[in-house]
Formats: structure tokens, sequence, C-alpha cells
């Protein structure tokens, strides 16, 4: 019997890798002689540098850079020095959960530290890119990122502007004649988890500039201020990016990653399932199990899953997801080649409850669907 292991973290309680290990546990109970294979997975975000780094066996990087407030902070990227191939993930830098909740302010956070990471990458002589969005703090389209790298972005006095995604309403000049020219030449992959537009009522703004302390006039106020600059991009650069799949993903850091980088944005599920080689293993599998924190209607929009059970349809493979909870519209899941899907908790709790028991819980639910599965 061969049972493919392969979650994403539950956030607040495991990474993937423990995620994957405490399954594990459960699965041996129940099938002692099984052959397990574990494969730690992400979708983009938080946690995808591990992934594909112990996927590819890169060398782990740490270079001191500034974090959304512009405080040092030491941030890891990924170097395959065979391929001159470099793993960046915008979360070591400019992630929500470096900052407390007192602290998240979508108004002013910058993305200046991956701009540094991109500047260490390019030193070390990189000639790929692949750029992890996800569990951002900031809202500021890239900016920081591309001032980090060169670029001037300066008010009608010429002076530069201030940090953060609400300045860009003061933006008068975008100065690219400084701009970094390595990037010229250098290919970047952007791994996204959402296909939101720049823009509007589904743009990175209004969807994502709550969680990082946004109140409903600054959502105002940053939709106008990138919208600004997306005019001034069309202005310089001739072509309006504001309305791609995937622009608002990161607060905007895909628009930033394709009008300035070239950047192809690509589902982050399947980004990491190429480089974990993840088909082969699926190949192989009689059993595939997943999970993550949540499991809901937005999952489709490609978290880690639902990638995983459209990826094991295709060799005709069962998928069984245990997530944290069970949200609204979770049911469509199960069009997507989702076998069954279970939540975690075996009663009434909480979450302050169910986070520290997670990988309890996971073992518990697995022992069982192994249970089931021998006898069927």
């Amino acid at each position: 019997m061969n049972v493919l292991l392969c979650p994403d973290s539950f956030k607040d309680a495991l990474n993937a890798e423990q995620a994957a290990l405490a399954m594990a546990k459960g699965v041996k109970r129940a099938m002692p002689t099984a052959t397990l294979t574990v494969c730690p997975l992400a979708d983009g975000g938080e946690g995808s540098l591990d992934a594909l780094i112990a996927a590819t066996d890169a060398e782990r990087r740490e270079l001191t850079v500034q974090d959304a407030l512009g405080r040092p902070r030491q941030a890891c990227w990924g170097w395959l020095r065979q391929q001159r191939t470099a793993f960046i993930e915008l979360a070591e830098a400019s992630g929500l959960q470096h900052l407390s909740i007192q602290e998240r302010n979508a108004l002013h956070t910058s993305t200046y530290g991956v701009g540094e990471l991109f500047k260490a990458a390019l030193d070390e002589g990189a000639e790929k890119v692949l750029l992890l969005l996800g569990g951002s703090a900031t809202n500021d389209a890239g900016a920081g990122m591309l001032q980090a790298l060169g670029a001037k972005f300066l008010d009608r006095h010429g002076s530069p502007l201030p940090p953060g995604g609400a300045a860009l309403q003061q933006l008068a000049t975008l100065d690219l004649s400084t701009l970094d020219s390595r990037l010229a030449t250098l290919q970047v992959e952007a791994a996204v988890d959402v296909d939101n537009p720049l823009l509007g009522e589904r743009g990175a703004s209004a969807i994502f500039g709550p969680q990082k302390g946004a109140s409903p006039q600054d959502v105002a106020q940053l939709d106008r201020a990138l919208g600004h600059f997306a005019d001034i991009c069309v202005e310089v650069l001739g072509h309006d990016d504001r309305g791609l799949a995937g622009a608002g993903a990161a607060g905007g850091m895909g628009f930033a990653a394709h009008t300035f980088l070239n950047a192809t944005l690509t589902p982050g599920i399947e980004m990491i399932m190429q480089q974990t080689r993840l088909p082969e293993l699926l190949a192989q599998a009689e059993l595939v199990i997943t999970g993550e924190g949540r499991l809901d209607g937005q999952s489709l929009a490609g978290k880690t899953p639902i990638g995983v059970a459209r990826a094991a349809y295709q060799h005709g493979k069962p998928v069984i997801i245990l997530a944290g909870s069970l949200g609204d519209g979770w049911q469509a899941c199960l069009e997507e080649g989702v076998t069954a899907a279970f939540a975690l908790a075996d009663g009434p709790m909480s979450l302050e409850q169910a986070l520290p028991r997670t990988a309890e819980l996971l073992e518990a639910r697995c022992e069982n669907i192994a249970r089931l599965w021998l006898a069927r």
C-alpha cells in the first residue's frame, strides 16, 4: 500500500512538514507495513520557500533586509547554483506574520525588502527567479521592491515618495532609467494563489487590505492610489496590466512582477507541484491525503488541496482532504476530484482549543481514514 501525504501548512499550528509527519504517524498506526511518501506542499504563500528548498536541495541563504515597516530582519532565500535559479518568498521580507496586529498598516507598509532579496540573487548571478507571492503585509503594488531595485518614484516637487501604497497617490514621475539593468535578462516566474485584479471590488485593496489593517476609508484611499499608479504606468510603459488575473496578488505585487519584471504569473500550487515532482508521486500512490487550515468555496481559486485533487484526478487517484474547518461552499470542492473532506475537530471546541491539538487531531483522522480504507 502506497500512501502519499502532501498537505499545506495549518496556519498558526503546524508547518507543512510537521502536518505531513503527523499524518504519517496516524496512517502508520493502522497500516504498519504501508509505504508512506511525505511531500510537504504550499501554494505560493508562506511556507513555499521551505517546500521548494526541501524538494530541490537548494542552498538556504540569509540576508538582512527591511521588513514591511522598514526594520531590519533576517530573511531567507533559496539558491540552486547549477540552474542559476533563486527562490524568493515575499513573506520572508514583507510578510504579515512578522507584524503584530497593532503594527499592521496597509497604508504605509512596503515591499522594499523583496527588492533587496532580488539584488542579492542578481549579485549571485541568478538567471531565473521563482517569486513566491502570498502572505504579504503590504499594499504598495510592488513600489517598494522597485525602489530597492533602483526605480525612482517622485512627487510633483521631485522628492522621493515615502514607503507604502497610500503615497502612490502623490506620484508624479516614475523614472525607470536607473532600474537595475540586470533585470532585463532575468527570467521571472511569479507564483500566485489568487486571481484577483489590481483594482475594484475584487482588487488588492478591497479584498486583502482589511486583513492588513486597512479600514473602509483606507481601502478606498489605497484603491485610488493604486489606480493612479496604474495610470502612470500606462503613460511610461504603454500597456495596462491592472485587469490581469493575479495582478492583485500580495497587495498588487502580481501587477509589479508582470508589468516591470515581465514575469509569468503561475498558480502557486502548480509551480510547487512541478518543483516537487508531485505528478510522479501521484502516479505511484494508491491513496492521497492532503489538507490545510480551512477548506471553503474560495479554495477553488488555487489552494493546495484543490490543486492536488485536480492533479490526482488525472491519474485516477482518490484524494482525502483534512481541514481545520470546512467553510461556506466547501462542497464545490467535491466537483474538483476530491473524494471526501473532513474537519479535524472531534467535538465542540474553539479555535484556541483546537490549535495546540492540531497534530493530535491529524494523527487520529489519518488513522481512521486508513482503517476505513483497509475495510473497503
